[in-house]
């Protein structure tokens, strides 16, 4: 399994991201080819001080060609593309697989 993990940093308006992201981004996101689960998950700390993001997101695909198709498609280059209308805290994005010792 391959991951697209999207961390998003504080935005400025946290109302108008949730409500953006919500109605807009996670639709388009829902459309990536390839697309085994996503889920959006907002960040806590195990303190009183801020979380490093506000939300992760996390798309899974069954292998890393799944994973590069997807984004290359329409829909995934939609997607990213969308990430400026409203990420304006920041985002960065990494891949997480699964390890197996040998």
């Amino acid at each position: 399994m391959h991951i697209l993990t999207v961390a998003y940093g504080h935005p400025n308006s946290p109302r108008a991201f949730d409500s953006y992201y919500q109605t807009t981004h996670r639709e388009l996101v829902k459309e990536v080819p390839g697309v085994v689960s996503f889920v959006a998950r907002y960040c806590a700390s195990l303190d009183d001080s801020p979380p490093p993001y506000y939300l992760i997101a996390e798309l899974a695909f069954p292998s890393a060609e799944h994973l590069f198709d997807g984004l290359a498609s329409p829909e995934g280059q939609a997607a990213a593309a969308d990430i400026e209308n409203f990420a304006d805290g920041g985002v960065t994005l990494f891949v997480q697989y699964d390890h197996t010792a040998h």
